[in-house]
């Protein structure tokens, strides 16, 4: 079996789908292969560009004229966040599987009409949330629903970057509302949420604070990824989204949790991380170090009680037999890869892959809670929204 994508974006998130396209039928020979017919996006020099770069057979200016096409079965979308909930209607219309980037829309009602035109022509539809996706990730995962950690009782998180420290750093489109929806929450926050219910399950409610701390920056003249180039002499602009957003939430099963979000930390590139506490262990994970798992178990001798680190790296972790001998590790794009190849075999399997778009709407929801609590200045719960 083979399927056709036609992908709307080619920046940051594109590159990696892309990577993700051309190793899944290496890796991973029982799932479909996916054919990269068709990339899109507005610059036609870019595009160009990316499309012999990444190894796509044609190009497309409009995404319109992409979903219209005959021999495209999956869209793709890693655009702006704006433009989502528009491309994923007009995909759900035309019949083909979606494939789209966190989050799902700007807000939680366009999240709601992209789920329910996707459900009502029964085509697939997956969310990009692919930090669940790392084989360390996985393992937590077993090891809380096995009731290895026993009752749990606590979950943090955090998700730490510093790539907008300086004043000076233009106004990039991550930083415009309009097109993010918002700053740290929706970007970072985002994956924070969505791991959080992969791992421990549905929030009941939420209480939050947000902060912009640089209210103006230069203009762009230039954006590519996380990335933009301006002159510091350029007009400015208003930074219309959070710089760094917390909340507190309870969770449906009784456990509590924090949550950190914020592009202003020295020091920390991309910090993803969690630690649960139940009544039997804990676990702890950092991204950076993303094929180790931290594990405690309190039913360990005392003269050897400790967290112990587990390299998620041996065949007997999700996804790995795919890989390399036991003991070689896996990066970033990898984790896309996982992604692809759980949205290849849920197609051939006709069932929805995991996670999908009603995951998105409990992200977004929980996203809007916050975001409410944080104007309202109280507790918010998940069923007002």
């Amino acid at each position: 079996m083979k399927l056709n994508v036609g992908m709307v974006g080619y920046k940051f998130m594109g590159k990696a789908h892309s990577q993700a396209y051309k190793d899944a039928p290496m890796f991973f020979p029982d799932a479909p292969k996916p054919v990269m017919k068709a990339i899109c996006g507005r610059d036609p020099e870019g595009l160009a560009q990316a499309a012999a770069q990444f190894g796509w057979e044609s190009m497309e200016t409009d995404w319109r004229a992409l979903v219209a096409r005959d021999d495209i079965d999956l869209i793709d979308i890693n655009a702006p966040s704006n433009a989502h909930k528009d491309i994923a209607l007009a995909a759900a219309k035309a019949g083909k599987h979606i494939f789209c980037e966190k989050p799902l829309a700007l807000t939680l009602a366009d999240s709601r009409e992209m789920l329910e035109a996707a459900e009502s022509v029964g085509v697939k539809h997956m969310v990009g949330f692919n930090y669940r996706f790392a084989p360390a990730v996985q393992l937590a995962k077993k090891l809380v629903e096995e009731g290895r950690l026993g009752r749990i009782y606590h979950y943090r998180a955090w998700f730490l970057q510093d790539w907008i420290v300086d004043p000076d750093f233009p106004l990039v489109w991550r930083l415009d509302k309009n097109i993010a929806g918002s700053g740290s929450l929706g970007d970072l926050g985002a994956h924070l949420i969505d791991l959080a219910h992969f791992l421990i399950g549905d929030m009941k409610e939420v209480i939050g604070m947000s902060e912009t701390f640089i209210k103006e920056r230069p203009m762009p003249s230039s954006m590519t990824g996380l990335s933009g180039k301006g002159s510091v002499d350029a007009p400015k602009g208003p930074v219309t989204v959070d710089d760094a957003a917390l909340f507190l939430t309870r969770f449906a099963n009784g456990a509590v949790g924090s949550f950190e979000a914020t592009r202003y930390a020295l020091g920390h590139r991309c910090t993803n991380a969690f630690e649960i506490n139940g009544s039997k262990g804990s676990v702890k994970f950092d991204f950076e170090r993303m094929n180790e798992l931290q594990v405690y178990f309190g039913d360990d001798s005392e003269e050897v009680q400790g967290f112990r680190r587990v390299l998620a790296t041996d065949p007997a972790h999700a996804y790995m037999n795919a890989w390399w001998p036991a003991g070689h590790t896996i990066g970033y794009g990898q984790t896309f890869t996982h992604e692809v190849v759980e949205l290849l075999h849920a197609i051939a399997a006709d069932r929805q892959p995991v996670p999908n778009f009603r995951d998105g709407v409990a992200c977004q929801a929980v996203l809007e809670a916050v975001e409410r609590s944080i104007v309202e200045r109280r507790w918010v719960g998940i069923e007002e929204m």
